[in-house]
């Protein structure tokens, strides 16, 4: 397939591009910085730019099969502004009018699905979130609700407490409440539910939760 991926240069964005490589898709990559992704590749496309730049991201969607975000909202408590929330509007808006329909995206479990159960989670972890980096958790609404408002068929990630531990291959998915989900997971195994999410139909429209 051809995908494009945001957030491709972060922790979580490299592997997803590497893991897409590794199995043959085409990638086009939009970054500000194409030092920071570090790879080159004959099926990876770079194209330089931000996310407020629309000719950038339009240029970066152009032809794709389906999109992968690994866009997050920044935890320096210091930032200020909406500049991913406005960015991935920019994504939804491009992908719109390309005839673009599929995306995969992250988020946190901060978020319900109508699909869970009431659970601590949604509890704690938006005023844990509310308290400790205020700006991020209404970034994370707003880049989330500018998916979920839109007609695209998507599937966001919701996930917890990412490590940089080797990838271990067990992925737990579902709904708090319903089923037995539970919180660390490697950013590896989470790279690789995203790339899986090309293919798997079975959390369309759907924000699942995620972890080992």
């Amino acid at each position: 397939m051809r995908v494009t991926v945001f957030g491709a240069s972060g922790a979580i964005g490299r592997l997803v591009v590497q893991q897409l490589l590794d199995d043959d898709h085409e990638v086009t990559a939009l970054v500000r910085t194409p030092a920071k992704l570090a790879l080159t590749h004959a099926h990876l496309t770079v194209v330089t730019g931000q996310l407020s730049d629309r000719t950038a991201v339009e240029q970066a969607v152009s032809g794709a099969d389906a999109v992968i975000s690994a866009l997050g909202p920044s935890l320096k408590r210091s930032t200020t502004g909406t500049q991913v929330t406005d960015g991935t509007r920019t994504i939804v808006q491009a992908m719109e009018a390309q005839k673009i329909t599929r995306i995969i995206a992250l988020a946190t479990p901060s978020l319900a699905d109508p699909q869970d159960k009431p659970h601590w989670k949604h509890k704690v972890l938006p005023v844990m979130a509310g308290l400790m980096f205020p700006n991020a958790l209404a970034e994370l609404k707003g880049m989330t609700k500018a998916v979920t408002d839109s007609n695209l068929d998507y599937t966001i990630a919701r996930i917890t407490n990412p490590t940089n531990r080797p990838a271990t291959g067990r992925i737990r998915a579902g709904f708090l409440g319903h089923d037995k989900v539970g919180s660390a997971m490697t950013r590896a195994d989470i790279a690789a539910f995203l790339v899986s999410q090309l293919t798997d139909t079975r959390y369309r429209r759907a924000m699942p939760a995620i972890s080992n």
